[in-house]
Parts: structure tokens; sequence; C-alpha cells
């Protein structure tokens, strides 16, 4: 039998503190969360690998680096409201933290009516598309990783009175979700 609350203390003290993670209530819900129940039967083992875990046809749980970093960029707080698009356990981590979460996990294009304070995608795409963009409240985050070649950009977007601002954070290299792959057409 796996010792899976060592594994949770294991995984915030080797793979998301010393990557310059430093809100402790992440640190506290990611210890607590037991992100094991999101890996599928069988594959429970692989939940606190620093790798990316595929829990459903071409959708995948983050890397518990690449998860916990965009969650801390994008500063969530207690009564704020979340979407998480196919981020089962980034919503939950949220939840934990005391957010008002909707998930999205169905038709990804179709943003839920109403302005997000957070918005989380656990999955690249090519561009974050402008329905998510769109659905940001004054004072939004949106924490996606864009994926147009071998390595991707998590990138955090921001609304302010004068617009959305774009801000690369680090690279990352998650599998891109299915029907969100950049288009290259022909050029001379």
């Amino acid at each position: 039998m796996a010792d899976f609350a060592a594994a949770r203390l294991n995984m915030v003290e080797s793979q998301v503190r010393t990557q310059d993670v430093t809100d402790v209530r992440l640190h506290d819900a990611m210890r607590d969360l037991p992100r094991e129940r999101f890996a599928p039967e069988g594959k429970a083992y692989l939940a606190y690998a620093d790798v990316e875990v595929e829990y459903a046809p071409g959708r995948w749980l983050l890397k518990p680096r690449d998860v916990a970093k965009l969650l801390q960029e994008v500063r969530p707080m207690p009564g704020e409201r979340a979407l998480a698009i196919a981020a089962p356990y980034a919503a939950a981590v949220l939840e934990a933290l005391d957010l008002q979460v909707t998930r999205l996990d169905e038709d990804l294009r179709q943003v839920p009516a109403g302005e997000f304070d957070v918005i989380i995608c656990e999955g690249a795409v090519a561009r974050a598309p402008e329905a998510w963009v769109k659905a940001l409240a004054m004072d939004g985050r949106l924490a996606v990783i864009e994926r147009d070649g071998p390595v991707g950009q998590a990138c955090l977007y921001l609304r302010a009175e004068d617009g959305v601002g774009r801000r690369v954070l680090f690279d990352a290299t998650p599998p891109v979700l299915a029907g969100f792959e950049a288009r290259h057409g022909f050029a001379f």
C-alpha cells in the first residue's frame, strides 16, 4: 500500500517549494489534498511524480511544479470566482483556498457566462482562446500554458482598465489539449 501522505509531503517539499512557490496556503492545500484521487484507476502511483498524468483521453494533470507555479501567479483570494478549465486538481486546490469554482470539463470553448477573477487551465493550448480572455473580470487573472512547438510558455493574462496584458512566466512542456493545437498554414 502506497503511503500517499508521505508522497504529498515529498511533492510539496521537492517539486513545489524548490521552484520558488512561496505561498504557504498553496503548500498547505497541496499537502492536504489527495492528488491520487484525480489519477485514473491503477495509476495513482503517478499522482506525485514529476510527470503529467493523463486522467481522461486527451486530458492531463499538470506536473505538480507547473500547477503550483500557475496557481501562485493568479494570486487566488478567498471569495473570488474561479473558472477551472480541464483542471480538476487545480479546481480542488482553489476550492480548498475558499474560492467559488466553476469547473469546465466538456466543451472547453464554451465558457460559462460571468466574469471570473481567476481562470486556470491544466493542459497546453496553442494560444489562449479569446473567449477565455473575455471571461476575465476587472483585475482578473488567466494562467495558461501556450505551446506551439516542443516547448511551451506559461503565460499570465491580466485584465486592467486599459485592456488585457500578457506576461510570460516560465517554460513548460505539457501535452496540448485536443482541439487546441496550433494551425499552421502554408506561407511563401
